[in-house]
């Protein structure tokens, strides 16, 4: 009886492992697919436009009839826009990513709010333009301009930064509040220098996310901030139009006159991969130099 007994626990141990083996396999051909996937569609998008790339492209004005123009407005744009947004975005996301896993009292009051942050979070980002044009260019009457993209924007990004801020600051130990406590922190204290610093990676992560998807984002932008600029390098003017590079990649690629449409589109888009690569790895520089001197 035992030796039967033996014998089936034997034959389930390794069907389980057989089994474990076989679905291992599977994840690590999926995920190599993926990345193959990713990196074939890099170098086409790359392999395109960075051989016909030049300083001038970046920083000359676009033409609307002759060949050579540049896309200098658009990205001074698509830089400005990004960062009014995070201005706006950053500290009220992470302030009420704060307030609901630290502050908020765990009622249906509460877990309403969370479900309408959930289902902001989810609206499609033409339905959050549409509200920026009627905002600003209906009742406000300001036109198509920086402020209105920025502020859109910024709404589009808010729920996703206080879930992911909430969330990151849920997963930090109850024990490391305790101890902060224990030792005679105040809570506001303990937040800024024991929870805070523990969901730094989440923060940023989430940080890093909103910023390269507001980056490529185009629907909020061609209603809230119009699909032209000023036709000026570095202008500062929120009442300026806010077109950014997504915009006019869209617009060369449907409307555009002039000439050398294929090729400005191909630059406008490795500009646009390259920009999105530059701020991930700028955003998540820290949590990089920050694990490497904790692994030394």
């Amino acid at each position: 009886m035992r030796e039967s007994l033996f014998h089936q626990h034997r034959k389930k141990n390794t069907l389980a492992l057989i089994g474990d083996k076989v679905w291992t396999a599977l994840f690590w051909a999926g995920s190599l697919l993926i990345i193959f996937l990713i990196g074939c569609l890099l170098f086409l998008i790359l392999g395109k436009g960075l051989k016909l790339m030049t300083l001038d492209f970046l920083i000359d004005l676009p033409d609307e009839i002759e060949a050579g123009g540049g896309i200098g407005p658009f990205l001074f744009n698509s830089i400005y826009v990004l960062v009014l947004s995070l201005s706006i975005a950053i500290p009220m996301g992470i302030g009420a990513g704060i307030y609901l896993a630290e502050y908020a009292p765990r009622n249906r009051f509460t877990e309403l709010v969370r479900t309408c942050v959930e289902g902001l979070a989810s609206v499609p980002s033409i339905v959050i333009g549409l509200f920026g044009y009627v905002l600003f260019v209906e009742y406000f009457d300001v036109g198509l301009t920086v402020l209105g993209a920025s502020i859109s924007l910024a709404i589009l990004n808010l729920p996703i930064l206080t879930r992911v801020t909430e969330e990151a600051i849920s997963m930090v130990p109850q024990e490391l509040r305790e101890a902060s406590l224990a030792l005679g922190a105040t809570k506001a204290q303990t937040i800024v220098r024991v929870v805070l610093p523990s969901a730094l990676n989440g923060i940023l992560t989430g940080i890093s996310l909103t910023a390269c998807r507001a980056f490529g984002e185009s629907a909020v932008i061609l209603l809230a901030g119009g699909s032209s600029t000023s036709g000026f390098m570095w202008d500062f003017n929120l009442l300026s139009q806010g077109g950014t590079l997504p915009v006019h990649l869209w617009y060369i690629q449907s409307e555009a006159l002039v000439e050398d449409a294929k090729e400005i589109a191909d630059k406008s888009a490795a500009v646009m991969v390259l920009t999105i690569l530059f701020l991930s790895f700028i955003i998540r520089l820290p949590i990089w130099i920050r694990e490497r001197r904790f692994n030394r």
